[in-house]
């Protein structure tokens, strides 16, 4: 049975990207264009992983980030942070924040399926 992702993300080229990568490799993918849809499509989608972009117009990823993790019903769900500004201790402001990784880009198109994968079993733990 194949994996449902979310990608939250702003920049249609990135969406188009990773869109196309991850289902080359069997995953099914929704797609949002800002946090604001983001937060309505993981709740009504319930997927098994979710890449949030940061740096959003609107409802960033950081907001719509929190809102999933305070909610009870969506709390449980995995969301990975995205960002192309990342600086030193970004990674630790997302994990302490409550996201459950990190990627910063521009992302290799050979490395995102390997740490989508990691991501995915580390859920079934």
């Amino acid at each position: 049975m194949p994996h449902t992702i979310l990608i939250v993300e702003d920049n249609e080229n990135n969406r188009s990207l990773f869109r196309d990568l991850l289902s080359f490799h069997g995953h099914e993918v929704s797609v949002a264009c800002d946090g604001q849809e983001g937060v309505a499509l993981a709740r009504r989608l319930m997927p098994d992983l979710i890449l949030m972009d940061i740096q959003m117009p609107g409802m960033d990823g950081m907001a719509a980030g929190c809102i999933l993790k305070q909610d009870p019903s969506t709390s449980g769900l995995k969301i990975i942070a995205l960002t192309s500004f990342a600086m030193h201790g970004d990674e630790e402001r997302f994990l302490k924040a409550g996201f459950d990784g990190y990627l910063s880009k521009p992302v290799s198109t050979r490395e995102l399926p390997v740490l989508v994968q990691k991501w995915l079993e580390e859920k079934k733990v």
